[in-house]
Order: structure tokens, then sequence, then C-alpha cells
């Protein structure tokens, strides 16, 4: 049996459609990502899933329990971690976990042992109240308040957005021992660097999955000619290179543009169209401080080929 089967659910929001007809498996214990910019339907997903919400059409189980028919059991064995804080501000740490706790009848003491890796973190501070931590601090309350009951399956919205990088990896390596305890997560991220990280992901845009499959995968299907490249002058850069007739692609990737080439362009009068052809291009253009180099896809070049 599935952890999560999800079937041609639709939602729609007056004339929005959030999801549009969105199928998969998650395998018990597996990282599940969705990945996707906000907006594209994450957490319309996940409020379905954890029966916070009511899909249009389609159907849904968790665990082997329907979302609309089972809530009551699905509840009592999933866990749930929003996308925006949303625990007692003026409660302290200790008190918080308290009042999870008890919801699911059972204690900080008595579960220990679940949340051991996380609550440490933060145990020092039990007594501060959840409206002063950092956004580090804050996300493991949250992941502990979440875990305290044991959940079957994990649902984490965009857990990791806006916290520091030292937080965000720290985060990841506690996502994997929970794994290794035999809980399912399906975790949602804007990051696509953090695709990496999971056992299967999901690409997801305007309500619609592009792909699923392993991050490995659907690197290696990337079957586009793909360059980075720089100049003195990036915006006008940019500019140039999508004017070029060559040029199928272009997108900024941190201090990169990352270009695509035509296939039926890759010859130029009898010869091959390589980096000497577009470094004279961008000489004449009057560009200084040319570097091309060849680069290999990653997934957030997936998933703009993808997303057209």
């Amino acid at each position: 049996m599935n952890a999560v089967e999800v079937k041609n659910l639709k939602r729609s929001y007056d004339k929005v459609e959030a999801l549009k007809g969105i199928s998969f498996e998650v395998a018990p214990g597996e990282i599940f990502g969705i990945i996707g910019p906000d907006g594209a339907g994450k957490t319309t997903l996940f409020r379905i899933l954890t029966t916070l919400l009511f899909a249009d059409s389609g159907t849904a189980t968790v665990d082997g329990d329907d979302v609309v028919k089972d809530f009551k059991r699905i509840r009592q064995k999933v866990g749930y971690m929003p996308g925006r804080f949303s625990l007692y501000q003026d409660l302290s740490v200790e008190e918080n976990l308290t009042i999870f706790a008890s919801i699911f009848k059972t204690s900080i003491k008595e579960n220990y042992h679940l949340i051991k890796d996380i609550y440490q973190h933060i145990e020092p501070f039990k007594k501060r109240r959840a409206g002063a931590l950092s956004g580090g601090m804050k996300q493991k309350l949250a992941l502990s308040c979440a875990l305290i009951h044991k959940p079957v399956v994990l649902f984490l919205d965009e857990p990791t957005t806006g916290v520091d990088p030292v937080s965000r990896k720290e985060f990841w390596d506690m996502l994997a021992k929970l794994k290794k305890q035999g809980i399912t997560i399906l975790v949602s991220t804007p990051y696509m660097d953090e695709a990496s990280l999971c056992d299967r992901i999901a690409l997801i845009q305007e309500g619609e999955f592009l792909k699923i499959d392993t991050p490995s995968t659907i690197v290696n299907q990337f079957e586009n000619t793909l360059w980075s490249v720089r100049s003195g002058d990036m915006y006008r850069l940019l500019k140039d290179l999508r004017s070029h007739a060559y040029i199928n692609t272009c997108f900024a990737f941190g201090d990169t543009h990352h270009v695509t080439i035509r296939k039926q362009s890759l010859t130029e009068n009898g010869g091959e169209f390589d980096h000497k052809n577009l470094y004279q291009y961008l000489k004449d253009k009057e560009h200084e401080e040319i570097d091309i180099k060849s680069i290999t896809a990653g997934i957030e070049d997936c998933f703009m080929e993808l997303a057209g």
C-alpha cells in the first residue's frame, strides 16, 4: 500500500484553477519533493491531503484512508507544518509543545525520543516565547510539534523559506534521520537546489505536474546544449543573447546566464556553432570580460525547459 495516492485532483478558487488534475503516488518511507514557484498549487495540494480543504473533484488517500470519508483518522496520524509559522506566539517553546502533545493524548516525556535530535537545539530556550525565536528556531519548534505524536506521513509546506543556509542544511539532515525511522515525508519548496535531497520529485507549475521522477533521472534526460555566459554588462548581455538567432532560451542564473542552443541551428555556413562563434558575436556587440563555458544542467534548468 502506498503512503499517499492521488488521482485526478482538481481545485479552483473562483476562476483560478489551483490544481488541474494532479495524480501521483508516494511510497512508504520516501522523501517526495514537490518543487515549484509560489502560486503553483503546492499549498492547496497539502491542505487537501491533510483534510483542511476539499477538492472539487478527484480522490486522495493517506495511509489507505480517504481524505474526505476518513478525515478523523488521517488527522490522528499525519503531521503538518504549514508554510507560515502558526504556533502560539505568546506561549513558550515548552508550552507550545505540551499543547500539541496533549491534543494527541501523549506527552513530551513519553515521545521525547522522537524529537530529541531536533528539540535539543531549542531546549535551552524552552522558556522563551515562540514569537521571540529566530527563523531557524521557529522552524525546529514547528517540526517538533508536528512530530510529537509520531506521524505516519509528514507534510512540510515550504519549511525552509526565509531560513538561513546553515539552518536549511541542518533541517534536511533532520529529515534524512526521520526517513530512517520509517516516516514518509512530503515536502514542498521553491528552492530547486533542495530537489537533489529528495528520493523523487514532482516539478509543478500553474497547478500541473510537469514531470515526476528521481532528480538524477530528470537531469540526465536534459538533452539540450547548455552554456554558461558572462560579460561585464550582464543586463545588456541578457538582451543580446536573447536576440541571437541560434539561442533557444536564455535565463539569468545567479552571476551568469544559462543559454540553450537551437538544435536545428547547430551548424552555421557548414561549420559548427560553438563558443568561438558566440564569443565573436558578443565582441561585435562591444561586450567585454566575456566568459563562455559548457555546463551540465541542474534541476532548475530542467524546470525552465519543461515550463516552456
